[in-house]
């Protein structure tokens, strides 16, 4: 018997589309000095100026002139590419000094860089629960793919709570032998909800029961507190909590991944996980931005005030609209449309009419029923952008009825 393997694999694609969840991706090019602006190349061949309104460049950093400056002089002098992994002549000065100055961002004794947040949670957490003997990871339910990722692959058992709920997580925490390792995973800021979690209070179950506590806080790192140690430092609560793991590529607008902790912690990280030893390391440019972003965010609050007053106004505009996004605590704003073809639909009428580019979020990303466009208001919108935002998605609203799918 013949296998039509191309044939196989369509199929499944086709499935997708069926569902109203096949992905499309907008081709972009940003512009330089002037983010959230991009050149929009459209299937025809044709090219327009859009505004971008989901992007994780929070605060514009990925145009800042102290990020851009760095990152050409690194290039300049040592070139594009890193030649090898950590280990093998890999390791540049360029690691050695962003460790060092995200150690002291979170008030811990090491860092480690990965080449992206995902690898950074699916290696230390995969390694951290495996290296732990019959230890156990209390995991919010709506943690991110790749904390999920490192779990499984820790082969640690795992029990899930829901979420936010630390009702739940301490009955979870009860039911558990005192004497067994435990590990609780969460995330300061939800992506896709807009929340962010109780920390102080995780923290205290996590003393009370001994646990360890790792905090994903890549949507809050450069955002929050006053040095943009993420929202444990804005809480006070760096200090409780043992491993922070965050990212380059939202509010530091570069690329790549990190946790930082104690000494043994990440050392053990460092010499145990395989996605972190036979991982190309990342590139002197790259690296040399982060820093320079990590270094200028410790010290100026003006994009943060600049992204706040944004997103305030945002959320007072979609509020007095009634539209339905959801009111979460923080800088994220999803708004819920609840149908996957309508999803798409809103987001292609925003391109082709508004030229506003916000992509439309599906299953598996979210549950099914509640696809959303997850709209971010960053520091580089002006009020300008905003007001028309809000008053584009009105219209929508009152004219068309396109977002009315979970009426």
């Amino acid at each position: 018997m013949t296998i039509d393997y191309d044939r196989e694999f369509q199929q499944c694609v086709d499935k997708v589309k069926q569902e109203g969840r096949y992905r499309v991706f907008a081709t972009m090019e940003r512009i330089a000095g002037r983010f959230p602006r991009a050149k929009y190349h459209a299937p025809d061949g044709s090219v327009r100026e859009i505004t971008i309104w989901c992007s994780n460049d929070y605060l514009g950093m990925g145009q800042h002139p102290v990020v851009l400056k760095a990152a050409h002089e690194a290039l300049d002098a040592c070139g594009a590419g890193a030649g090898g992994t950590r280990n093998i002549s890999g390791t540049t000065r360029y690691h050695v000094e962003l460790e060092a100055s995200l150690a002291d961002l979170h008030n811990k004794q090491a860092a480690l860089v990965f080449s992206s947040g995902y690898v950074a949670n699916q290696g230390a957490l995969g390694t951290l629960a495996r290296l732990l003997p019959d230890c156990v990871i209390f995991s919010d339910e709506l943690n991110h793919a790749s904390m999920i990722h490192g779990m499984k692959e820790s082969k640690a058992e795992k029990k899930i709570f829901r979420h936010n709920d630390v009702e739940h997580l301490e009955e979870l925490l009860k039911s558990v032998d005192p004497k067994r390792p435990k590990l609780i995973a969460f995330e300061s800021v939800y992506s896709m909800e807009g929340d962010i979690a109780p920390i102080k209070e995780i923290c205290d179950l996590a003393e009370k029961y001994n646990a360890m506590t790792y905090l994903d806080e890549v949507h809050g790192v450069g955002l929050y507190g006053p040095r943009g140690g993420g929202v444990a430092e804005q809480m006070g609560l760096m200090d409780r909590i043992d491993v922070i793991e965050g990212t380059f590529g939202k509010a530091y607008g570069a690329m790549g991944g990190f946790i930082t902790g104690s000494a043994p912690v990440v050392d053990a990280v460092r010499s145990y996980a395989s996605s972190f030893i036979f991982t190309t390391s990342l590139p002197p440019a790259v690296l040399a931005a982060a820093r320079a972003a990590v270094e200028h965010l410790k010290v100026s609050d003006v994009e943060r005030m600049r992204m706040r007053r944004n997103v305030e106004l945002f959320k007072d505009l979609l509020t007095r609209a009634d539209l339905p996004f959801l009111r979460g605590e923080s800088h994220i704003v999803p708004l819920i449309v609840g149908e996957p073809n309508c999803c798409r639909e809103v987001s292609d009428m925003l391109l082709r009419d508004y030229n506003i580019y916000a992509q439309p979020i599906n299953f598996p990303t979210v549950p099914k029923g509640t696809e959303r466009l997850r709209l971010t208001a960053t520091a580089a919108h002006s009020i300008e952008d905003v007001r028309f935002m809000a008053g584009t998605l009105e219209h929508m609203w009152n004219s068309h009825h396109a977002l009315r799918a979970v009426a």
